[in-house]
């Protein structure tokens, strides 16, 4: 586990699986689902991808207040044909809900 910042906490895990088996399970609904469900993303759709490479998703706690922040997973090839996967999560400033909390009284 690496901590670039305040904000971001990033993890790399070592998969055996070449980096297109690793996007197929990233970017194909059906095979995410299988490992990040549905209910843990805010929006089932990716933020933005870069296929092959990366893809971002805004995921929410499960937990009230049911907080939000961006998880980036990047793909990147191994020397013996398998993958470094990359999770960076990227953490909201706590008064980064400031707007939407005035909005909302």
């Amino acid at each position: 586990m690496k901590k670039a910042d305040d904000r971001q906490l990033v993890l790399e895990y070592p998969l055996d699986a070449p980096p297109e088996k690793v996007w197929r399970a990233l970017s194909i609904p059906e095979l995410r689902e299988r490992w990040l469900p549905g209910r843990a993303l805010a929006d089932v759709e990716p933020l933005d991808a870069t296929p092959g490479e990366r893809i971002r998703y805004r995921m929410r706690d499960d937990q009230p207040p049911f907080l939000e922040s961006v998880v980036t997973l990047q793909i990147l090839p191994d020397t013996a044909g398998g993958s470094l996967l990359r999770i960076i999560h990227q953490l909201d400033a706590a008064n980064d809900g400031l707007n939407v909390m005035m909005l909302a009284a």
